[in-house]
């Protein structure tokens, strides 16, 4: 006797991804909206794997030149210097101010990067048929969402240097093309998260219990 418990989709029900309301699914399948908000319910997100893998490729091209293109330059009468995130991250590590290039280069860098192969570790788990850790991943996929918000870090502090020093004609800053890019990959990242659906994560462990049930 199997003691499996029910899953909400082999009950014929959906979960709204807005307002959290299960609902039970028209029989045939067709167009099915909350009666709570109106937001369109899916059993499963159409072509969810397909549009997360496209925009974390897309995320990661973008990535290439957000680090490789000066992110801000600073005009003299002596001349202009452009600096990347790196170079950035280099000329604030000193005695005194150390501390803030630790925390651009944890916001610049290593937290896109580190989204990125988050991503492609639970895309080819779920296609993989992975039935292990899945309580671990779908924490991972919790703390993608919470941390998305915190990716604007870098395009932040440039924005606020820009507005703050213009000293024409003695010194004047302007953002450089490497901004856009930085926040074309946070932006993409952040699509390609929400597009995920992590109800995937627990199908195929459903249908291994039910199988040997």
């Amino acid at each position: 006797m199997s003691t499996t418990a029910a899953s909400a989709r082999s009950l014929g029900c959906a979960g709204c991804e807005v307002c959290g309301l299960v609902v039970r699914l028209p029989v045939p399948a067709g167009a099915a909206f909350c009666p709570r908000c109106g937001e369109r319910l899916h059993s499963r997100l159409p072509a969810s794997l397909e549009r997360t893998w496209a925009l974390t490729i897309a995320a990661l091209l973008l990535y290439i030149p957000a680090n490789l293109l000066p992110v801000m330059t600073t005009n003299t009468p002596l001349g202009a210097v452009s600096d990347t995130i790196m170079q950035g991250v280099v000329e604030l590590w000193s005695p005194t101010s150390w501390p803030l290039a630790v925390v651009v280069f944890v916001a610049s860098v290593t937290i896109p990067l580190g989204k990125l192969i988050a991503l492609a570790y639970l895309l080819l788990t779920v296609q993989r048929g992975s039935v292990r850790s899945n309580g671990q991943r779908v924490r991972l996929y919790r703390l993608l969402k919470f941390i998305g918000r915190w990716s604007m870090l870098d395009v932040f502090v440039d924005t606020f240097v820009v507005a703050l020093i213009q000293l024409q004609p003695l010194m004047w800053v302007e953002p450089g093309a490497g901004v856009l890019y930085f926040a074309a990959v946070v932006v993409v990242t952040m699509v390609a998260v929400n597009s995920f659906d992590p109800r995937l994560i627990w199908d195929l462990p459903q249908q291994e219990k039910h199988a040997h049930g």
